[in-house]
């Protein structure tokens, strides 16, 4: 028995030959098909006004995708808004940073950036408390940001850029594949508002957030990124292979807890009220 057939909710490489599924494909000799489950689109600027932010009131904007970068000044242009050159940009990777290129000069000192980490994200932006957040974010988000920054009592607007939502699948026979891999929990809920979740095959996800969504919806979970032995989504399905190949048992994945998380935020919360208790007693003295 082997692995024949596998959709990735992902849109085709525009260079396929350096796609880290090539090479998978070829070792396993089987087909790769991508197709996209989902679009993300910017909001209105109804919809923008809607969230009653005013955007000159702050003074630093939290970017994780491309399409709210383009959602934020394509909003500010409608609404004539003038976005001041003291704005600071905190962006979660170098690629969502540079992409500020395509509306602004691009300054060190007015940009910075994590390194697509929960905990280097969080970091950044503690490192920057003093400041006036907006929090740009596509619907549906993980709450756990949000609420992170929110227990750390720093001063943030969370305002919706970009809304998810199903793409054209008359086209998708999904009982086709032997797996569908999955890489968020809005390609979890097209898949199963389109199709009967019994007839599905087997999926393979990529977050907590995405496997916990799978798991919620019934659907059949046997490979699951990352994780310390499969730290991407192709070495998850090449770990899933190659136990189908071999004949060996293929156990559902299981939503671990992370108790990581919460001691960083933690001790977020502990570096912040030093630096106030030192910066109260430098006041008193």
């Amino acid at each position: 028995m082997k692995v024949s057939k596998i959709l990735v909710s992902q849109p085709r490489p525009a260079v396929i030959e350096k796609s880290p599924f090539h090479e998978f494909s070829d070792k396993h000799g089987l087909i790769v098909d991508y197709k996209p489950l989902i679009r993300v689109v910017g909001v209105s600027l109804k919809e923008f006004r809607a969230q009653r932010t005013e955007i000159l009131e702050h003074s630093t904007m939290i970017f994780s995708s491309r399409t709210t970068i383009d959602s934020f000044f394509r909003i500010c242009e409608e609404a004539r808004i003038t976005v001041p050159e003291t704005m600071k940009y905190i962006c979660s990777t170098e690629a969502v940073a540079l992409y500020l290129q395509k509306y602004i000069v691009y300054r060190k000192r007015k940009i910075s950036f994590a390194d697509g980490t929960f905990n280097s994200l969080l970091e950044l932006i503690v490192k920057h408390k003093d400041e006036k957040f907006i929090l740009a974010l596509t619907e549906p988000f993980k709450p756990e940001l949000p609420e992170a920054l929110s227990k750390l009592k720093l001063k943030v607007t969370p305002v919706v850029f970009a809304r998810t939502v199903a793409a054209d699948m008359s086209d998708c026979k999904p009982e086709e594949y032997d797996i569908v891999a999955l890489y968020s929990p809005s390609d979890v809920k097209a898949l199963c508002e389109n199709f009967d979740v019994d007839k599905l095959p087997v999926v393979a996800t990529f977050g907590e957030a995405t496997l916990r969504a799978a798991i919620d919806a019934g659907l059949r979970v046997k490979a699951s990124a990352p994780s310390p032995e499969a730290p991407s989504m192709v070495k998850a399905l090449d770990i899933y292979c190659r136990k189908v190949e071999e004949g060996l048992a293929v156990e559902d994945a299981e939503i671990k807890a992370d108790s990581d998380k919460e001691e960083f935020i933690r001790a977020q919360q502990s570096k912040l009220q030093k630096k106030t208790r030192t910066r109260v007693r430098k006041v008193q003295e």
